[in-house]
């Protein structure tokens, strides 16, 4: 057991660390952001009553949803591996670790998406229709818009779940700082390691969520 922790060493490797993780989050958003909110307007608008109703297009992605989400996030990593390589050409690494995260993310995210919807006020797409706009126009004009407030929070709770999904592809040499606490801190028996990652996410977490907390509300009071 380590009575003395070497910074001198550790600091350039937990700066690499967070570095990586912040890589993986991005990317993974990024794309996750664009697929859920497209697949998740698809279920909405698509759902029984709704202006684009197709109830083998939304039987199909809400199975698609419903399937994905219940797989624990580590076992989805590896089952999704033949797609990962047909994809980045590899299973281990950072680069192996978006596939699995920005999919997992997405479907998330595009459920987030397709309940804030629901919540709405059917009034607000009714007057849009009955003022002719078209289809496209009160999606992109309406519901976006009208559920704006909401939408930034679920994206914001999702950036948290992704975060926490970057500290498990250390499993697949993927690095980051869960990689970082647990080959320099658990496994050396080192608890100052594992606690200052801790923290380090801890504050990662909360000025995310301020973040996410301040533009809510601004789109909220527009």
């Amino acid at each position: 057991m380590n009575n003395e922790t070497d910074w001198d060493y550790l600091v350039p490797l937990l700066q690499k660390a967070f570095g990586e993780t912040l890589w993986m989050v991005s990317i993974s958003l990024l794309i996750a952001g664009v697929a859920g909110l497209a697949l998740g307007l698809a279920v909405y608008v698509t759902r029984r009553g709704n202006f684009l109703e197709n109830r083998t297009v939304f039987t199909v992605l809400n199975l698609l949803i419903n399937t994905i989400r219940p797989i624990p996030f580590i076992i989805f990593v590896f089952a999704v591996g033949p797609l990962t390589m047909a994809l980045v050409g590899r299973t281990i690494g950072m680069e192996a670790a978006i596939p699995p995260m920005a999919i997992m993310a997405a479907v998330a995210f595009a459920r987030l998406v397709e309940q804030n919807l629901v919540a709405l006020d059917p009034g607000v797409v009714e007057a849009a229709r009955a003022m002719g706009a078209s289809r496209w126009r009160i999606v992109w004009s309406v519901l976006i818009p009208e559920a704006l407030g909401p939408l930034i929070l679920a994206f914001t709770f999702l950036t948290i779940a992704v975060i926490d999904m970057s500290a498990v592809v250390g499993m697949i040499g993927a690095g980051g700082l869960g990689d970082f606490a647990i080959r320099h801190g658990y496994q050396r028996f080192n608890w100052e390691v594992v606690w200052a990652t801790v923290l380090i996410i801890i504050v990662l977490v909360q000025v995310v969520q301020v973040l996410g907390n301040a533009l809510a509300r601004k789109a909220l009071r527009r």
